[in-house]
């Protein structure tokens, strides 16, 4: 008994636990005095012999000896080791072969061998005793058994924008795109890890890129002009995969100025990253599976227009997701954000923002009638002083109302394009600029031709002059 005692009661099942706690409870007046074992075994039926026994294991060893012990060769399968490598060649070297196959095949060749062929049931047994992740690795190879059996460990957040998620998902619903065509949109999304808060999102038809998650890095990081919508600041880690628009050079380059951690989830193992897609299928279960279009849906009329899905997002985001109690921190997302109390880090300015992460484009020059881009003009009376000269633009794909200028890495101004803009520039604005110009180009005009026209011998005598009363003040000196 002594040699085959386990180290440990925890390491029993619960039922193993519980028959030797009903074992106690039957010889426990006994123990304490009251009755003898032969008169429990009158009323119990448990044979005298088996009590006796209980007694003394008990006695010895405690609890733990009134667990009914397994015989030593429990669970084994007797074969020898040179059939079991057998089994384990034939099971292992390819995926579909079905244990009766396995079974005919090592038989065949124990009897070549002159060894003891094993039983089908042998056979069986051995197969279903081998570890689950030898077998995956086996048949499916290392990428299906990372995913599978690799042990991971998922890192919580102790404050807000401490750690940010980005993912991409093609969402399951049909919309009509601008041509009113049926397409399927593409969700970019970056959540607080801390909070489960959505600090920024963006929806296209297009494949994500490194602009598309710039741009919706952007809307995360700047304010929000929107009280029920108070997530903003630079994120301390931003957490993303291995996608070509997360490791882009431009994306790195912002990374750096902001002072924020760009961190990798392993290549082709995504699993760390398991908050952001259960917020995916959150919006599967509770937003798209409601609405027409939805890839599941046998029905697709009434589709609804990219704006009408754009519209009924953000409201679902704002309005249901970030006030329901969220499972994983039991409390609704924007009381987290919020409860924390921190003041978010943010950029010196938005254009400090727009700068890095605005598409930059090819230099434009500035035409008399402003900047000719994508088939638009843009002014602006600032720009009345750079007709002809090369500058930078910016400008946010989504808005195309809207550039932002740049010359000699300088802001100069944030032109619009009339044709779809909603402001307008002045006549008079444009007329003034106009003039100012005029007049300081005349004025640096006139200063050129005075110094040209002033006669050699004044300019020497000047310079003598200079270099004269120069030598008397250090002569005085």
């Amino acid at each position: 008994m002594e040699k085959n005692k386990p180290k440990a009661l925890s390491s029993f099942s619960d039922e193993k636990r519980m028959a030797a706690v009903k074992k106690f409870k039957i010889i426990e007046p006994n123990l304490i005095g009251d009755i003898s074992l032969k008169e429990i075994s009158q009323t119990t039926e448990v044979s005298l012999r088996s009590l006796q026994r209980w007694k003394k294991a008990y006695e010895d060893y405690g609890l733990i000896g009134l667990i009914t012990k397994e015989r030593i060769d429990s669970g084994e399968i007797k074969i020898s080791v040179e059939v079991e490598q057998l089994i384990r060649h034939h099971f292992l070297s390819k995926k579909h072969l079905s244990i009766k196959t396995v079974h005919r095949r090592v038989s065949k060749e124990c009897n070549n061998k002159k060894w003891a062929a094993p039983s089908y049931q042998q056979v069986y047994r051995y197969i279903n005793s081998m570890p689950t992740g030898l077998i995956t690795l086996a048949h499916d190879g290392k990428k299906i058994y990372s995913e599978k059996h690799d042990l991971i460990y998922i890192r919580e957040s102790e404050r807000p924008n401490e750690i940010w998620q980005a993912d991409h998902t093609l969402l399951d619903i049909h919309v009509l795109d601008e041509k009113e065509k049926v397409n399927r949109p593409w969700l970019t999304i970056i959540l607080d890890d801390y909070s489960r808060s959505i600090a920024g999102f963006s929806l296209s038809f297009q494949t994500p890129t490194a602009i598309a998650t710039a741009l919706t890095l952007h809307q995360a990081i700047w304010k929000k002009g929107n009280a029920n919508w108070p997530i903003c600041g630079i994120p301390e880690n931003f957490y993303t995969d291995h996608g070509s628009d997360f490791t882009s050079n431009h994306l790195e380059q912002v990374a750096l100025d902001l002072r924020m951690n760009l961190i990798f989830s392993k290549i082709g193992v995504p699993r760390g990253r398991g908050k952001i897609e259960r917020f995916f299928n959150t919006i599967n279960l509770m937003l798209l599976e409601d609405l027409p279009g939805y890839t599941k849906h046998t029905n697709k009329g009434g589709l609804l227009t990219f704006q009408q899905l754009e519209e009924k997002l953000i409201t679902f985001i704002l309005d249901e997701y970030h006030h329901n109690i969220h499972s994983s921190i039991n409390k609704p997302p924007i009381i987290s954000w919020n409860s924390s109390g921190f003041l978010p880090n943010m950029p010196e300015s938005l254009e400090q923002l727009d700068l890095l992460l605005l598409q930059v484009s090819k230099s434009r020059k500035v035409h008399a009638d402003g900047i000719h881009f994508q088939g638009l003009r843009y002014i602006n009376s600032n720009l009345a002083a750079f007709v002809g000269e090369s500058v930078l633009i910016r400008y946010n794909p989504n808005d195309l109302a809207e550039i932002r200028v740049f010359f000699n890495h300088d802001y100069i101004c944030t032109a619009i394009s009339p044709e779809i803009s909603d402001l307008t520039v002045d006549i008079k604005d444009i007329t003034n600029a106009r003039n100012k110009r005029k007049q300081s180009l005349k004025k640096d005009i006139t200063i050129a031709e005075t110094l040209k026209n002033m006669p050699k011998h004044q300019t020497s005598s000047r310079e003598s002059s200079k270099n004269k009363n120069k030598l008397k003040r250090y002569f005085n000196e």
